[in-house]
């Protein structure tokens, strides 16, 4: 026996249309956007950093993020290369320029570790 309830109809619809949506995303492949980030993170994995470990460089903070270490960091680009600065003093917002030192480069050297030396 087919239940005819409207709710159980009603909920069998709902169960197929986001099926049909999850089917129809995965056919058409990652958006826009995410085709964009690959082919800009494999860009940057062929070219030499534009920073070298040890320098200081100044730039601004693009956003404040929580780091694999655990804590608040400071992202920014230097000539678009990402350079996440651990070591905040408080009051460090986005839009604030600081200089930091590069202390290392991460796996496949497409961003960069530094330490906050001071605002600019």
């Amino acid at each position: 026996m087919i239940p005819s309830s409207p709710v159980v109809l009603g909920a069998a619809a709902v169960l197929a249309l986001l099926v049909l949506t999850a089917v129809v995303r995965r056919l058409r492949g990652p958006s826009a956007a995410a085709r964009e980030s690959k082919r800009a993170h494999e860009t940057a994995k062929q070219r030499a950093p534009p920073v070298e470990i040890g320098e200081t460089y100044e730039f601004g903070v693009t956003e404040l993020a929580d780091h694999h270490s655990g804590e608040e960091v400071a992202v920014g680009k230097v000539e678009g290369f990402v350079i996440f600065t651990e070591d905040l003093p408080s009051g460090v917002e986005t839009g604030d320029v600081i200089r930091a030192k590069v202390l290392s480069f991460n796996e496949g050297r497409t961003s960069a570790d530094a330490t906050f030396v001071e605002r600019a």
